[in-house]
């Protein structure tokens, strides 16, 4: 893996440290090693709420796989064993992944296989290349600094999660703005401007879908601004309001109304008034920092 930009300041949140967090379910010990005997792969990590201390009863117990090459899924399927009910296997809406619940404690399990190239590259594509996305552009960066592993015998994952740690590289933050903010404003093809579309031809379905694209961009910028990784999709108004000092001042309430008015009854304005409204205060803040 290349080494990252080293320049510019690092405000963003500190990883887990290695080793440390709260202590995962038996359960998850228990995947981890079967997992880590099968040939080829190279870690087992837990993310999301069972990482950061952050469970409650419903949640799930999030596990990735780190290998050389993808498992078969006769393998993945023994690994489950004959406590698994409920099971869907080689899902691939999004990333491969297994699930299922497990019988003796009731916890959803969800793994997700990735590749060890696969997120090689995709810590290079931010960290090296600052290479922005449509909305959640370092999400992945994230899950890395989120994760605490279980199996990593060759400490290829210490290494990679000490390549995540380090600075917040400036070209980046300004990609992701330059990236994300014409669709907010400016452009044609602006969300605000598809919205306002949408509403005067009556499509509820393109409405909803512009403005989930709008919130994507608008959470990528805000995170970015303040040099954040982005934490994904789940709590993003509370989490930004803990992590970015740089923020509009009514942000949260402005967030609400935009949701509260794509619900209200269309023609009066209102959704469009608060699209804007969201959309100006980033930008009065993004004119402030220097960075439009």
């Amino acid at each position: 893996m290349t080494d990252p930009y080293s320049g510019g300041p690092r405000e963003q949140n500190p990883p887990l440290p290695m080793g440390r967090g709260p202590r995962p379910p038996a359960l998850a010990l228990a995947l981890a090693g079967r997992l880590a005997a099968v040939p080829g792969v190279v870690a087992v990590v837990v993310a999301g709420s069972r990482a950061t201390g952050t469970a409650d009863d419903g949640s799930d117990l999030d596990l990735y796989v780190y290998a050389a090459s993808e498992l078969p899924l006769p393998v993945r399927e023994a690994v489950a064993g004959p406590d698994a009910t409920n099971g869907e296997f080689d899902m691939r809406f999004w990333e491969p992944g297994d699930a299922w619940t497990d019988r003796p404690t009731g916890l959803t399990v969800d793994i997700t296989y990735r590749t060890v190239g696969w997120l090689e590259a995709e810590l290079d594509r931010v960290l090296v290349r600052h290479e922005a996305s449509v909305g959640y552009s370092t999400a992945v960066w994230h899950n890395v600094l989120a994760s605490l592993p279980l199996a990593d015998s060759s400490g290829w994952f210490a290494r990679a999660r000490a390549t995540a740690t380090g600075p917040y590289p400036e070209p980046l933050r300004r990609a992701i703005i330059a990236k994300n903010l014409p669709l907010l404003r400016g452009s044609r093809f602006s969300f605000p401007s598809q919205i306002e579309d949408a509403v005067r031809r009556g499509d509820v379905v393109a409405t909803q879908h512009r403005l989930t694209a709008l919130l994507a961009s608008y959470f990528d910028v805000l995170f970015g601004l303040n040099r954040q990784t982005h934490p994904g999709e789940k709590r993003l108004v509370a989490l930004a309001l803990a992590t970015c000092p740089l923020h509009p001042p009514d942000f949260g309430p402005a967030v609400d109304a935009v949701v509260a008015a794509s619900a209200a009854p269309w023609g009066d304005g209102r959704l469009e008034a608060a699209v804007r409204h969201l959309v100006d205060g980033l930008t009065e803040l993004l004119i402030a920092e220097g960075l439009v």
